[in-house]
């Protein structure tokens, strides 16, 4: 792998049951158990894992659909179960769901007649995390010497 493919994070633990992940840019994202006791709706590491593919196939289709027309609406659901059997905890039956308007006008037409298509393939080959989940990629789990 060379230094333009690595992609990293780091999480830091808050407080019991709290971290915030920081990314190579600076940026920040807080997420715990679900139970914050501060009365925040924080997301739980499950919530991320949907909303990481929500927003990476939203991505791609906002890409090539707004080049053409602006939404005016742009909605992305993201379901699954979360189970726990033989193979351990994990999620089944994921979907992504796409709700996405635009009004009249030979752009919108553009846009529309393309949606389809540029979900198909932010599906098929674009997406890296939904890729990911479902090529079903190895995680390597280590411990630094302390």
């Amino acid at each position: 792998m060379t230094e333009e493919s690595l992609r990293s994070v780091t999480v830091e633990r808050t407080s019991t049951g709290h971290f915030t992940a920081t990314n190579a840019r600076g940026g920040t994202i807080s997420f715990g158990t679900g139970s914050d006791p501060h009365g925040g709706a924080e997301f739980t590491p499950v919530e991320l894992l949907l909303a990481a593919l929500g927003g990476c196939t939203a991505v791609d289709v906002d890409v090539a659909t707004s080049r053409h027309a602006e939404p005016t609406r742009f909605s992305v659901a993201v379901t699954g179960n979360k189970i726990s059997d033989e193979l351990g905890n994990r999620m089944t039956d994921l979907s992504v769901t796409f709700s996405v308007a635009f009004a009249d006008g030979e752009g919108a037409d553009r846009a529309r007649a393309i949606l389809p298509r540029a979900v198909k393939s932010s599906h098929d080959r674009l997406c890296t995390v939904s890729r990911t989940v479902e090529t079903g990629t190895p995680v390597t789990a280590t411990v630094d010497d302390a």
